[in-house]
């Protein structure tokens, strides 16, 4: 392999990582993002029942 072929190999690998990486973060804001309107409800939730409930829906949603 020529060094032009390895230092693809390795961008691809980082481009992977990146984007795993992101996609975590993107969830975590998403989860906050619903539990802070979840505490605008005529019933607030507590912050247990706040968190399952938007992740549940998050992941119903994908």
């Amino acid at each position: 392999m020529t060094i032009k072929n390895i230092l693809i190999v390795i961008f691809i690998i980082i481009g992977l990582y990146v984007v795993l990486d992101f996609r975590d973060h993107n969830f975590k804001r998403a989860t906050d993002a619903c539990m802070a309107g979840s505490q605008k409800l005529d019933q607030p939730m507590t912050v247990e029942e706040a968190k399952k409930f938007c992740e549940e829906q998050i992941k119903n949603d994908k």
